[in-house]
């Protein structure tokens, strides 16, 4: 990604608390990450107008008449994932789940919502602990205590097969979650940028993976409100990089931050960061 596609990526997270957010758009520029070094401004767009075909290509597959469930499926029934796919680092972006039809549960999901967004068929996604899924209704309407009438719950990992509430009730507690109706709460645009690179940051946890882990924590800082633990993660990014004293320096931040309430962490980081600097003598 380019600075002037990065800036961009962060003027985007400014509003991504505002109605009708643009996840696809986030998602694009997510993947551009990934471009090579010097790609430039033409294959950064090319990147994002190829995901925007992709999903409208989709969208023009719904169609017209039917429930809405059947009409989404009609068209995305060919997309799913299996375990396989969560140790690969394209079932994560974009541009890849839309050409492989397969990925991890979120893009799958965002895949599902937003060609629902294009025929104009209220869907939301639904961040369950350990998975996502995608509701179809309005988001509007939901209310933890009341009965759901006509919306129903999809699992796109599962090539959008229904999901009874038992079920989700189910992978709730496989998680180790007491499950709550506030589990099927519409997931917030920012949450579910936050979870897709969590997701990247876990598959790339790997040292030799550095590079691609410092990206992820970098557009994750650009969030609102960020966890301070994304400056620790930072650091340890840069030490596996070799990048000893300025991975040194974000432990140092960290533990300032964190001194009060997690004294303990605080200690930690200062002594990976002592370490650090060691290795520049």
């Amino acid at each position: 990604m380019s600075q002037a596609s990065r800036e961009r990526f962060a003027a985007l997270m400014r509003d991504v608390r505002l109605p009708g957010f643009p996840l696809d758009q986030a998602a694009s520029l997510i993947a551009a990450e990934t471009l090579p070094q010097g790609a430039g401004k033409a294959a950064e767009a090319a990147l994002e107008r190829d995901c925007r075909a992709g999903l409208d290509l989709l969208a023009a597959a719904v169609p017209d008449v039917g429930d809405d469930h059947t009409r989404l499926t009609a068209a995305l029934s060919g997309f799913g994932g299996e375990p396989a796919d969560y140790e690969r680092l394209s079932s994560s972006l974009l541009p890849a789940v839309l050409r492989r039809r397969r990925g991890l549960p979120i893009l799958l999901s965002v895949v599902w919502t937003e060609v629902a967004r294009r025929v104009d068929i209220p869907a939301y996604g639904v961040g369950l602990p350990g998975h996502f899924v995608v509701c179809v209704g309005d988001p509007d309407t939901f209310d933890p205590e009341a009965m759901d009438g006509g919306r129903v719950l999809v699992d796109p990992w599962r090539h959008g097969v229904l999901l009874p509430y038992d079920r989700a009730r189910d992978l709730v507690e496989a998680a180790g979650r007491p499950f709550r109706r506030t589990h099927l709460a519409p997931a917030q645009p920012c949450d579910v940028v936050s979870r897709m690179l969590a997701n990247v940051r876990a598959w790339a946890q790997d040292p030799l993976r550095a590079a691609t882990r410092l990206w992820a924590v970098d557009l994750a800082l650009l969030l609102p409100d960020p966890d301070p633990g994304l400056l620790r993660e930072r650091g340890i990014a840069l030490m596996d990089l070799g990048h000893y004293r300025m991975g040194a320096r974000w432990l140092e931040e960290y533990a300032e931050i964190a001194e009060e309430r997690a004294p303990d962490d605080a200690f930690a980081a200062r002594a990976l960061a002592r370490r650090s600097r060691a290795h520049l003598n």
